[in-house]
This record gives structure tokens, sequence and C-alpha cells, in this order.
């Protein structure tokens, strides 16, 4: 049984971590750029793979089909960067604004928002004596208590936010990427849709393998999902493409 002296040192110790962690580094997990960037370059290549199986379905030239591919390139990328642009912004907006709450309390009531800091420690396990010093220390530098206020009551670091101009650009760019994939064979001189499918499953595959990697899943499972999803709106397009190709021929 811990003795309550080994108890508050054990605690003091990890509020010394919880300092620590504020300044080191993790890999972006906050929606900064590696989000954006995979959903954008998935989404990219599904829906272009789709629209191309789509029109492909229905029988229309390979001419009409890379105008078709390049017009969806052009129309997601813009919507998709512009869309993260505008999403991240008003996320961080909205953040500030509560930040800028949390900073105006501890302007005006300096002790009631230290003697919650203390309530938070205390319901971490701290004895009182160890708790009040503890938001004693916190609160002796304004600039971390806010911080530490603002993980502890809105779950984000403010002077930590994710770029929207990187959300915007990385998103545009993968999305670019991702939907240029199944038009290759096409812009290649290989007019051939089973080609451009196929690339466009590899890539599918590809990129769940790379998903996987990031997040510790198991790979085969992670590509094979992808794959699954993908081939699925595919599968759909290319229906609906022959049944109004034929209607209309």
């Amino acid at each position: 049984m811990p003795k309550p002296h080994d108890r508050s040192t054990e605690l003091e110790t990890r509020f010394a971590r919880e300092r620590v962690w504020l300044t080191h580094g993790h890999r972006d997990v906050s929606g900064g750029w590696l989000r954006p960037t995979v959903f954008g370059a998935v989404d990219g290549l599904v829906t272009n793979a789709a629209l191309i199986a789509g029109v492909g379905g229905g029988g229309v030239s390979a001419h009409a089909v890379i105008l078709t591919g390049l017009a969806g390139l052009a129309a997601g990328a813009f919507s998709m960067g512009t869309g993260e642009y505008v999403s991240v912004s008003n996320q961080n907006e909205l953040v500030h604004a509560e930040v800028a709450v949390e900073k105006d309390m501890h302007a005006r009531f300096p002790d009631a928002e230290e003697a919650e800091l203390a309530e938070r420690f205390r319901g971490y396990g701290a004895d009182a004596e160890t708790a009040a010093r503890m938001a004693a220390a916190v609160s002796a530098d304004p600039d971390q208590a806010l911080r530490l206020h603002a993980r502890e009551e809105l779950g984000v670091d403010p002077v930590d936010l994710p770029s929207p101009l990187l959300a915007g650009v990385a998103s545009f760019v993968a999305f670019s990427i991702g939907a240029l994939l199944p038009l290759l064979p096409y812009l290649l001189g290989l007019a051939s849709l089973p080609i451009a499918l196929g690339v466009a499953g590899v890539a599918l595959f590809a990129g769940g393998i790379t998903v996987g990697k990031l997040t510790g899943r198991r790979l085969l499972w992670s590509g094979l999902r992808q794959l699954a999803f993908g081939g699925l709106a595919v599968a759909v397009t290319f229906g609906i493409g022959q049944l109004i190709g034929a209607g209309v021929s």
C-alpha cells in the first residue's frame, strides 16, 4: 500500500510529465495535414474511378471519358481544398472564441479558476494539499494555466491548432493525385476501361495499406477494406452507366 507521501510524489511527477507533454511532439492526429491528405487522396481516387466507370459503362468515346475525368478532377480538387480550408478556419475561430472566454474568466476570477484546477487535480487522485500546490504552480504562469484549462475543458491546445492553409492545400493536392490515377491510362493512350479500373484498384489497395501503417492496423485488412468500399462505388456507377447508356442508344 503506497504511503501518502509516495502518492503525492507520484502525482507531482505525473504533473511534471503533463507540463512536458505541452512541448513535445507526436504524429499529427488533430487534422492538420494527415487527415485531409489521406481523405483527399482516397476521395479523389474513388470519385474519379467511379465517374470514369459510369461514363465508360455508358459506352462513350475515350475523349468523353478524358473530358469527364479532368472536369471531375478540377471540380473535386477545388471543392475539397476550399471546403477543408473553410472548415478548419471555422473550427479554429470557434476554439479561439472559447479560449477568449476562458482567458477573461482567468483575468476576472483567478482564485476561482485556481480552485477549479485544484479540484481537477483532486479528481485525478491528489490529496487536497498536493492539489492546491500543483494548482498554484500552474496558475503562477498565466499562459501555461490557460493552455492547461483549454486542454481540460475544450480538449484542444490553443497554440497548436491545425493550419487552414496547410489543410486546404494538402486536400487539394491529394485529391488531384488520387483523381489522376484512374485517368492515366487514357491520357497515355491506353483507352481501356478495365486497365483504368485496375490501376484504381491497385491504388485503393495500396492506399489502404498506407493508412494501416499510419494507424497500426492490420495491413491486409486495411487494404482490402479500402478496395471493397471503392469497388462498391465503381460497381454502382458502372451499372448506372450501362443502364442509361443502353436506354439512350
